[in-house]
C-alpha cells in the first residue's frame, strides 16, 4: 500500500510520505518496517520522540500559542515541536508562536495551498486526515512536506501467507 501512496507523488516531488502511530497492537514495528520497505518514512516512534500538539492540548492549555509555549519550554533543545490546526487562524496562531511543524488536520487541497502561501517556508507541512490516495499527486505537486496516511498501517490489507511443508 506504502509503494502505491509514494508512487502518485510527481515526478521529482521532494514530499514524504509517512505513517503514523495508528498502529495493531504487537504488530508496530514490522508495520512500520512495511512502510520504509514500501518508501515511505515513519512518523514518530513513540509518544517521547518528538512533541505532537494535537486539539486535546490546544483546548487544555488555551490556545495554540500557549500549548506551544508550554511545549518549547519544558521539552529537550533538541526537540522540534508540531503542531496540529484544523483552522486557517490556529495555523495564524501556531505560526506565530513559533511552531516548526504544522499538521493541516482535515484541509481541503485549496486550504492547504492557502495555508503554504501562508507558511512561506516558515514551517514543515504536514497534511493529514483522511488522506486517500486520489489526493497524493495533488498534494504532491502543491509542495506539501509531508502527508500522512494513517491507513498504510491501520487499513493496509493483510497478505495471504501460508507456511506450509511439502
Amino acid at each position: 500500500m506504502t509503494r502505491l501512496f509514494v508512487d502518485a507523488l510527481p515526478s521529482g516531488c521532494a514530499t514524504r510520505i509517512t505513517d503514523t502511530r495508528k498502529t495493531t497492537p504487537g504488530l508496530r514495528a514490522f508495520e512500520r518496517y512495511a512502510v520504509r520497505c514500501g518508501g515511505g518514512h515513519n512518523h514518530r516512534e513513540d509518544l517521547g520522540a518528538a512533541v505532537l500538539i494535537k486539539d486535546n492540548h490546544i483546548a487544555a492549555a488555551g490556545g495554540c500559542r500557549r500549548a506551544i509555549e508550554r511545549a518549547r519550554a519544558y521539552a529537550p533543545h533538541t526537540c522540534r515541536i508540531e503542531c496540529e490546526v484544523d483552522t486557517r487562524a490556529q495555523l495564524e496562531e501556531a505560526l506565530a508562536a513559533g511552531a516548526d511543524i504544522v499538521m493541516l488536520d482535515n484541509f481541503s487541497n485549496d486550504e492547504v495551498g492557502d495555508a503554504l502561501t501562508l507558511v512561506a517556508g516558515r514551517a514543515i507541512v504536514e497534511v493529514s486526515g483522511g488522506i486517500a490516495l486520489e489526493r497524493v499527486t495533488a498534494l504532491g505537486a502543491l509542495g506539501v512536506d509531508v502527508i500522512s496516511v494513517g491507513a498504510l498501517t491501520h487499513s493496509s490489507p493483510a497478505s495471504d501467507l501460508g507456511l506450509d511443508w511439502s
